[in-house]
């Protein structure tokens, strides 16, 4: 079976958060592009870019599930699965 894999793309701060295992939920606002890649769908992982080069940052982390908070979407994020810097 293929693997389902959401792609975002995070700042330094927030990259380094998630990698060092502090940040365990991600958040998006809740408009029509996330709604649109997000609602009523589940995903595998989620690969995080730091930037948009070919060699930026990357990792590989474990999806929980997502909810919506007030004017939010919650991604839970389960465990770093690769780092390649």
């Amino acid at each position: 079976m293929r693997k389902r894999i959401l792609h975002l793309t995070l700042l330094k701060k927030w990259f380094d958060l998630i990698a060092s295992g502090k940040k365990k939920v991600e958040y998006r606002e809740i408009k029509p592009y996330w709604t649109k890649r997000l609602l009523e769908k589940e995903f595998d992982e989620i690969y995080f870019k730091n930037g948009y080069s070919k060699n930026a940052p990357f990792m590989r982390v474990e999806w929980k599930n997502m909810r919506k908070e007030k004017n939010k979407y919650a991604i839970s994020l389960g465990k770093v699965l690769e780092i390649i810097r």
